[in-house]
């Protein structure tokens, strides 16, 4: 599928991923792998800072501290979604592609931890290259 993120699997980096830091929270990003759409990947911005992109197929995630927070994308027009992070807590924010004017369009939402979950282990990882995680 032309587009898609064809990073490794989240389950099989799953055990690589560091454990959320004291007072920090975690947000993943995913979007499924759908032709639909599939040319359209903006970036994602996290209280105006881009931290990774929209792509087919994908995921990523980045710790923040706890506090209030606003994702959002931008193709013809801005999307935003609003939320707030608790220390420890994890929230899934799913992209996913619709129709606009003249381009697509990237809508953020929250997704429930039980479908995010279940979807994230087919997903390819499309962040920031993660560090394994030392062996005690």
């Amino acid at each position: 599928m032309a587009g898609c993120a064809s990073g490794v699997k989240h389950s099989q980096m799953a055990s690589s991923i560091p454990v959320v830091q004291q007072g920090e929270g975690r947000i993943y990003f995913l979007r499924s792998a759908s032709m639909f759409g599939a040319a359209v990947q903006s970036d994602i911005r996290l209280n105006g800072e881009v931290v990774g992109r929209s792509q087919p197929g994908g995921f990523f995630y980045v710790d923040r501290p706890q506090g209030a927070y606003k994702a959002s994308t931008s193709t013809e027009t801005e999307k935003t979604l609003s939320f707030v992070l608790d220390a420890g807590e994890t929230k899934y924010v799913r992209s996913s592609p619709s129709v606009g004017l003249l381009v697509g369009r990237i809508v953020l939402e929250l997704e429930t931890p039980e479908k995010a979950e279940k979807e994230l282990g087919g997903l390819s990882y499309t962040g920031k290259p993660v560090a394994p995680v030392a062996q005690k």
